[in-house]
């Protein structure tokens, strides 16, 4: 996908009708959707005005990557509800019984899923007429009679038409309480990870919340003289997620993730007639996405306010055809907005690289990043004509582990991190700001902004085994105490030295054969 003013006619060009299915897309989204007043914030919580006021179908983070100890599996990881104070009873944090949570892969690079993976939760209640309290004494297993409170699901996946049942009636770690309610949360934990057929895990329930950043970044980006950072805003907060790790060769097209390592992936939110507002959810008739997340930050910086909501409610195989989106891909509004508050030249459009790392995965073929690393493309089996530019975070999956993962992912040589995949460690703030900057095309961090948001990792540890989510936070958020604020790293990245970068400008990866360099301009 060439930038709007340079793109020959073919069968990618946003002809006539295409602009009209573009327009109708936004219609049907804006149609769906009632306009609220609302807070934006990132990675993805509270992102769009109408969907900050339905938290339990508020996406806020999507992962996917390699399986660290299990290398022929996958992991995704998918959260909501943001911003979960974990004092908030006394009813807590309940996924919606009126919705469905889906995980949806693309293997094929139409845009559309192949395979899809969806939760649908039960609310069960033991004493509802004579009891306030979401547990009535300690609890030390999921369906300990002192859990007045619980919570269910259905797992099915739905693959070539057809839709299966993995689980019925499984159970939800529940909100983590308090020390007194529940001496021994770890254990519950352990007890909601569900076997599932096929060599696949799953698990539901809150966690710590794994995206950590300044969002002091929202005060013209911070601060304006960079005074503000150093805090991670979302320390102390947990999410509700949704988590399952799954064979490779169940991803991949045709079963091989070997010829067709690529896949692409987002999560979903779907309410039946959904109308959202900030006060209340009327549903009713069909089943209408609401809430929609691939990559970090998109919705947040990159989608204009216009169209944040629509964006929402549609399908990755639209975003091609919604012009004012595309627009904003190649010529972003952050790198102007860097420009005029500190200085920094904004990079020259059109910004193929962009579109590379958002729209069609990165590829030799794709634009100006020389590597050949997670476009759809790449898989053998997959048909050139059917692919088209959409929005979704993709993932390599032949590329392994790295023993030693870089928080900067591919900026820094580490193949396995952000933007091919997303790992729970991975600083997606630092990497795109460096991205709109242009440090994937050129190889070198802007030194001006290297360091980021000075929040370069998480205030908890995370697990060593799936779900690898840190137990969910029991000290109310304004206690102050460890883990409040954000602090650096002992040794930190150097502007000129995060990347290998080589006497010409080229980026030289070593990792899995991958060479990641600056293409050469032409005049």
């Amino acid at each position: 996908m060439k930038s709007p003013s340079s793109r020959p006619r073919s069968r990618r060009t946003l002809d006539h009708s295409l602009l009209v299915l573009g327009a109708s897309a936004l219609a049907t989204g804006l149609a769906v959707l009632t306009l609220a007043p609302g807070i934006s914030a990132a990675s993805s919580h509270r992102e769009a005005p109408v969907i900050a006021g339905d938290p339990r179908a508020d996406n806020t983070d999507v992962y996917a990557f390699t399986s660290p100890d299990r290398t022929d599996s996958v992991t995704m990881i998918a959260n909501w509800i943001p911003f979960e104070e974990p004092n908030g009873g006394p009813n807590f944090y309940a996924f919606a019984d009126d919705a469905r949570y889906h995980i949806k892969i693309d293997n094929t690079g139409d845009g559309r899923a192949d395979v899809t993976y969806t939760w649908c939760f039960r609310n069960k209640i033991r004493d509802a007429a004579n009891q306030f309290l979401y547990n009535t004494g300690p609890v030390k297993t999921l369906d300990d009679p002192n859990l007045n409170f619980r919570q269910v699901y259905d797992l099915t996946v739905t693959h070539d038409g057809r839709t299966e049942t993995l689980l019925h009636d499984a159970p939800v770690a529940p909100s983590r309480v308090g020390p007194a309610s529940m001496p021994d949360y770890a254990s519950l934990r352990g007890q909601a990870v569900r076997q599932v057929p096929g060599g696949a895990k799953a698990f539901a329930g809150q966690a710590e919340d794994p995206f950590f950043a300044d969002l002091r970044v929202f005060d013209l980006l911070y601060g304006g003289n960079l005074s503000e950072r150093g805090k991670d805003t979302l320390a102390g907060y947990n999410v509700n997620s949704v988590a399952i790790q799954v064979p490779k060769k169940l991803l991949a097209l045709r079963g091989s993730a070997t010829r067709n390592p690529v896949v692409g992936i987002w999560s979903t939110t779907e309410r039946r007639g959904a109308t959202v507002t900030d006060s209340r959810t009327k549903a009713g008739g069909d089943w209408r996405q609401v809430s929609r997340l691939g990559n970090p930050l998109v919705n947040e910086v990159v989608v204009p306010l216009a169209y944040k909501d629509a964006f929402n409610s549609i399908s990755p195989d639209q975003d091609h055809t919604v012009q004012p989106v595309v627009d904003k891909v190649y010529d972003p509004i952050l790198p102007k907005l860097i420009q005029q508050v500190y200085g920094v030249p904004a990079p020259k459009t059109p910004r193929n690289d962009l579109a590379e790392i958002y729209l069609t995965g990165i590829c030799k073929a794709c634009g100006p990043i020389k590597a050949d690393l997670n476009a759809q493309s790449l898989n053998k089996d997959a048909d050139p004509r059917q692919i088209i530019p959409a929005e979704e975070l993709r993932l390599n999956m032949g590329v392994a582990p790295a023993k030693n993962p870089q928080r900067l992912g591919v900026l820094a040589g580490d193949l396995a991190g952000f933007p091919n995949g997303r790992r729970l460690t991975d600083d997606v703030i630092d990497i795109s700001l460096q991205a709109v900057e242009g440090a994937a095309q050129t190889g070198k961090l802007v030194p001006a902004l290297a360091a980021g948001d000075k929040v370069d990792k998480n205030d908890v540890a995370f697990g060593t085994r799936f779900p690898y989510l840190a137990l969910p936070e029991t000290k109310n958020v304004n206690s102050g105490g460890s883990g409040r604020s954000g602090t650096r790293q002992a040794s930190l990245v150097n502007p000129t030295s995060a990347v290998a970068v080589g006497g010409v400008g080229a980026l030289l990866l070593g990792a899995g054969g991958f060479r990641l360099r600056r293409r050469r301009t032409t005049g």
